[in-house]
């Protein structure tokens, strides 16, 4: 990022990398070597080390060795993946005026940090930067319309929620913590930064915190890499198919402040009627006790409780479309569906 013509005493303003760490010394070092080759040098990296068993703290010391802007911080003690993610933002200067959290088996690409600082610096009201994304070998946090860079938070919350874009139809800009870059003062200003409600979501909760009263700056350029693996958080978590109960929990927690009343009941209806269609799908996949228990009570918590009326109609819906698509066993699903159906209601 060049100073500005303008103003010679210019700075560019510090950044705070930040990576926590569990066991990922597969792609720790690919990781470090994308904070090293950024354009951008005003920084420090934080490397928070999460009691691993494999080399991941070793790798971590040996490069803060040879930069002093990287230093290593190994916790005591094992947390939790999101009281670990808070517990790495307490690490950052108090000097820096941007953060960027870095997942140890992600990258950034070298004119990341230094894009991402330059329109931020260019307009004061943005909280949150984002950017296109490169997860695996697909570009994903499209939707936004070319070449605007500049978005108001709460039309970029509306959107998201009823996911759709102003100029297409599903809207996805969040990402992930890798793929923004955020204010330090405003991960200052809360604590804990990360809701430990959520997991998978957990960024785009933040996001919809913070852009209450920010804006939300774009950049139509590839500026990091997520990889996708066995290992990750989306795979780990799959038996219990937290996404989409995480997904109606931000909607019913962020539908009133950004959708009107009206829209909001009806992107609420829409929502639950996806979920039912499911749940009712899932009767037939044989899921397992801790399932239904987790669905069952986190509907209770947000108010929606389990409507076995409506998940015995989805069922014999999808009953029926069973049988007219597979119609192998039918006697032998119909007893599935209703031992299904007790086992729910318990």
């Amino acid at each position: 990022m060049k100073p500005r013509e303008n103003n010679l005493s210019y700075s560019p303003p510090l950044v705070s990398v930040v990576t926590p760490v569990y066991n990922g010394d597969k792609y720790l070092s690919e990781c470090i070597e994308s904070i090293l080759n950024q354009t951008y040098e005003n920084w420090e990296y934080i490397i928070v080390n999460n009691c691993s068993k494999d080399g991941s703290l070793k790798i971590a010391q040996d490069y803060a060795k040879k930069d002093s802007r990287i230093r290593v911080h190994d916790n005591k003690d094992f947390l939790s993946m999101v009281e670990n993610f808070n517990h790495s933002l307490l690490q950052i200067s108090d000097e820096s005026k941007y953060c960027k959290v870095v997942h140890a088996d992600d990258l950034l690409f070298p004119d990341c940090i230094s894009k991402m600082v330059a329109l931020a610096e260019t307009n004061p009201s943005i909280g949150i930067v984002g950017s296109y994304v490169l997860e695996g070998v697909r570009i994903k946090c499209d939707g936004l319309p070319y070449p605007g860079s500049v978005f108001s938070g709460r039309d970029i919350c509306r959107w998201s929620l009823i996911d759709r874009s102003p100029v297409s139809g599903g809207l996805y800009v969040f990402g992930s913590p890798t793929s923004l870059l955020i204010r330090s003062d405003l991960i200052r200003d809360r604590d804990p930064f990360y809701n430990e409600r959520y997991l998978q979501v957990v960024d785009q909760e933040v996001c919809y915190y913070l852009l209450q009263k920010t804006d939300f700056g774009f950049l139509h350029d590839v500026l990091t890499f997520s990889r996708l693996h066995t290992s990750s958080t989306t795979s780990s978590v799959s038996p219990l198919n937290r996404l989409i109960l995480e997904k109606l929990m931000l909607l019913v927690e962020f539908g009133p402040t950004y959708l009107g009343k009206d829209e909001y009941k009806q992107v609420l209806s829409q929502r639950m009627e996806k979920y039912y269609k499911f749940l009712s799908k899932s009767l037939f996949e044989n899921k397992p006790e801790n399932f239904w228990k987790f669905h069952r009570e986190e509907l209770k918590n947000l108010d929606l409780p389990l409507s076995r009326t409506k998940l015995a109609n989805g069922a014999l819906k999808e009953f029926v479309r069973r049988l007219l698509v597979l119609s192998a066993h039918p006697v032998r699903t119909f007893k599935t569906m209703f031992r299904f159906i007790k086992k729910v209601d318990n």
